[in-house]
């Protein structure tokens, strides 16, 4: 048995799913140390069991199928977590694809600097006619990180990482299932990591791709994702239990979307190409200020099954 397994969350994704799949199955150099690849089918239906079934005769280790009928992206990684005792997990979403090296890469930096976590880099991919967003979005997508491999002081997502079991997933269910249907659930794990002294650490060179669906794949989405990446700072504070910390997050964003509010105005008169950016950092200051219970946007569970229901083809008996 080796020391590694990989979770795959998924919700009714067929193609993407087998994409992420066969990124994993051409892993390069990790040859005894991958114990399992665990998908964890978050639909309710169960559709992707067929995909695994038919896929399973090509992986190089253990595929394992785990149905989590609860909605909701903490829900879910949990659930792959009770499939496997292996002392390292690496997350990749199901709308991702690694290189070759990808897995290799992760380990040798986690083995390097010692970190509890360690995350790699992302190339964000938007369909064709996106439009005049496309740089902004493929770079909202992806994830840039220093040039070298090291130690870092801040955490990213959970897609495209790699944590020690011990340190940063503590627990048979470390991941906060109230999060399950607006995400954010990565925030406040890592960031009582930190407070327990843990470290985090950047695989310059382990790289995936990130495949961002037309629905994704808009300014609306985009800017309804970044509102809620600024309520982070916030809402971790307030379940820290540090009211000066929330107050100061506060303050921050009341500036951040007065400033960068103004000057996204300003470029959107003339239509330029970098108000894209300007939006962005105004919507994320607005989350700080607007962190409240009932603000929070939910892009996950129960509110993606509803979205799945509603674009599913009519079939003919059905009509």
């Amino acid at each position: 048995m080796g020391d590694v397994a990989v979770i795959v969350p998924t919700m009714r994704r067929p193609d993407s799913l087998r994409r992420a799949l066969a990124s994993l199955f051409a892993q390069t150099g990790v040859s005894g140390r991958l114990d399992a690849i665990i998908v964890v089918d978050n639909d309710p239906a169960g559709t992707a069991e067929t995909t695994v079934a038919q896929l399973s005769p090509f992986s190089p280790c253990r595929l394992i199928y785990r149905h989590e009928p609860r909605p909701g992206v903490a829900t879910a990684r949990n659930a792959g977590l009770s499939m496997t005792k292996a002392p390292l997990i690496a997350f990749l979403d199901d709308d991702e694809a690694a290189s070759p090296g990808w897995l290799a890469e992760l380990l040798q930096a986690q083995a390097g600097t010692g970190s509890d976590v360690v995350f790699g880099p992302i190339a964000g991919r938007v369909p064709d006619d996106t439009g005049w967003p496309t740089p902004y979005l493929e770079r909202f997508f992806g994830r840039e990180g220093p040039t070298q491999t090291g130690l870092i002081e801040y955490s990213y997502g959970c897609g495209n990482s790699l944590m020690v079991r011990a340190s940063a997933l503590p627990g048979p269910a470390p991941f906060d299932a109230a999060a399950d249907q607006s995400g954010g659930e990565d925030d406040v794990l890592f960031a009582a990591l930190k407070a327990r002294g843990g470290r985090f650490g950047w695989a310059a060179d382990a790289w995936v791709e990130e495949f961002a669906p037309p629905h994704r794949a808009t300014m609306r989405y985009a800017l309804a994702r970044a509102f809620a990446f600024g309520q982070g700072p916030s809402q971790t504070a307030a379940k820290a239990g540090d009211p000066l910390g929330v107050l100061r997050w506060m303050a921050i964003g009341v500036g951040q979307t007065g400033v960068w509010g103004l000057a996204a105005l300003a470029l959107t008169v003339i239509n330029h190409p970098s108000r894209a950016q300007l939006m962005d950092r105004t919507a994320r200051g607005l989350g700080k200020v607007f962190w409240m219970k009932g603000f929070e946007p939910h892009f996950y569970g129960a509110r993606e099954l509803a979205r799945l229901d509603r674009t599913a083809p009519v079939s003919p008996s059905a009509a």
